[in-house]
């Protein structure tokens, strides 16, 4: 049985693929609601337009999902934070660009608007004076707490985001985060962009994450003009997502290592992100692989020097990573910062839908590439990672792994990867359409909803990244730990702040 199948629904829309996405009443709004609440489905995403609001959800069992769409005809919709905490800052946000009141909700507070726009709910499509207010931490009460702030502006060169602790001595009682800092109106940029102007816009969505995010707006878009790709393309695309992602492992262990002290580690994976760097920019142009992942297929082959480049890689990395992995493992002092620090519990992240190595490390077995098994992953051999410790240990040792099987990958696609076509023209004088697209970043999935005119112009998008269900983690990981520990942590999770501040 499907998802909507359980699901009260007005009709059906038959223009958006590969998923199913129908129009529901309250009662259908609240039997999604339900279902999330019980445990049987996961909250995908939650996105608004000015009269509407959208609901992916996953039906882990069958890796079948389906989205639910709401008409706010009085300008509000029931909440689902209320009953269900992963939907509350996606609820805030779409208050905050569409003016959209979630019904008995309990915190409206602004996320995205800092006060610095000039008008409130600028994707609502009307004018509305400004409430300007003071944003309220809330609150906790004890003997002896104390409140210390962190950021937004940071010791080091990284994104900006305000970190408010309660703390009893050392410490942390609670911690509340606020971003936001680095909203640059993505979505307000998309509306109206042709396919071409809209994949670069997603491809700087977070830049760790550029081949991901391009990957994802490419396959929602052939998705709803119904493009096949050739052959050759979705190679060359999964080739370069790993190895996007082993850079950004390779860079994650050794901040870690280096937040705990051991400043050899972070040199030498250090090097090895150097040359994983250079090896893509010899096979692809770009250090970051921008642009090169675009509707349809690629923009551009691998260099005839690529393919060797990405060979001397890959037997350098089977050289020098396991003997990291074993000082890691071998170092005393590493382990008693890293192993029991900053536990994530297997419900939250089972509730939050928590995705790549923080929901991995606590026991969620869900990596996008393998549930819902998109090409080229269906035709290759990689094994899911998982552990159940859900601390930062854990989270390193995720990463380890997924470096070993990105290796793997990368070796498995340069074997099978045979001559041909790179790209298929989109269709000319289709009607409206629409799509949705997952794809497994470096972090956890990305998904990107689309909906195309019949010029090929967007008329929405939404691209969600994994670190709107992981930052919320973040905050239980580090209660009852000392402050001196939050670094770690936080470098453990390595949430994307432009990511989830669009």
């Amino acid at each position: 049985m499907g998802i909507l199948d359980s699901i009260p629904h007005v009709n059906a829309v038959p223009s958006h693929r590969p998923w199913p996405r129908a129009v529901v009443t309250e009662a259908g709004w609240q039997a999604a609601i339900d279902r999330l609440v019980e445990g049987g489905l996961t909250l995908l995403g939650l996105w608004g337009e000015p009269t509407a609001v959208h609901m992916a959800m996953l039906d882990g069992g069958s890796a079948e999902i389906a989205v639910v769409t709401y008409a706010c005809t009085a300008g509000t919709f029931p909440s689902i934070a209320n009953r269900h905490p992963p939907a509350l800052r996606l609820e805030r946000i779409i208050h905050d660009l569409f003016g959209l009141v979630p019904t008995v909700a309990h915190d409206l507070r602004p996320w995205l608007d800092h006060d610095a726009w000039g008008q409130s709910y600028p994707l609502s499509g009307r004018n509305a004076s400004r409430d300007v207010r003071p944003y309220q931490f809330l609150p906790a009460e004890g003997e002896a707490l104390h409140q210390v702030a962190v950021g937004p502006v940071h010791a080091g060169i990284i994104e900006p985001g305000h970190f408010r602790f309660t703390a009893n001595g050392e410490h942390v009682v609670r911690l509340e985060q606020r971003l936001g800092y680095t909203h640059k109106g993505i979505e307000s940029l998309m509306q109206g962009a042709s396919l071409e102007a809209a994949a670069k816009l997603a491809n700087r969505t977070s830049g760790d994450s550029a081949v991901a995010y391009a990957f994802a707006f490419a396959r929602a878009a052939e998705a709803a003009l119904d493009i096949e790709v050739p052959r050759r393309a979705t190679y060359l695309r999964a080739l370069m997502a790993e190895l996007e992602r082993l850079a950004n492992h390779f860079g994650d262990i050794g901040a870690i290592c280096n937040d705990a002290s051991f400043a050899l580690m972070h040199a030498q994976t250090g090097i090895l992100r150097e040359r994983t760097l250079r090896a893509a920019d010899a096979a692809f142009g770009h250090r970051l692989m921008m642009d090169v992942v675009v509707p349809g297929g690629l923009a551009r082959d691998i260099a005839p020097d690529g393919i060797p480049a990405l060979r001397t890689l890959l037997a350098e990395i089977k050289k020098v990573f396991p003997r990291l992995i074993e000082l890691y493992d071998n170092t005393a002092s590493l382990q008693d910062r890293t192993v029991t620090t900053g536990i994530v519990k297997a419900g939250y992240a089972r509730q939050f839908g928590a995705g790549g190595y923080v929901g991995r490390a606590s026991g969620r077995n869900f990596d996008a590439r393998r549930t819902l098994a998109y090409a080229p992953y269906d035709q290759l051999s990689f094994e899911v990672p998982v552990l159940e410790a859900g601390d930062v240990n854990a989270r390193v040792w995720i990463r380890i792994r997924e470096v070993e099987q990105s290796v793997e990958l990368i070796a498995q696609i340069l074997d099978l990867m045979e001559p041909g076509e790179i790209s298929s023209a989109p269709p000319a004088g289709r009607g409206a359409c629409e799509g949705l697209a997952l794809t497994e970043a470096f972090r956890g999935d990305v998904l990107v909803w689309l909906r195309l005119d019949g010029e090929l112009r967007v008329e929405r998008c939404h691209l969600r990244d994994a670190s709107w269900f992981q930052w919320p983690l973040l905050e239980t990981a580090i209660e009852g730990n000392i402050i001196a520990d939050f670094p770690l942590c936080n470098k453990s999770f390595n949430c994307s702040y432009s990511g989830v501040d669009l």
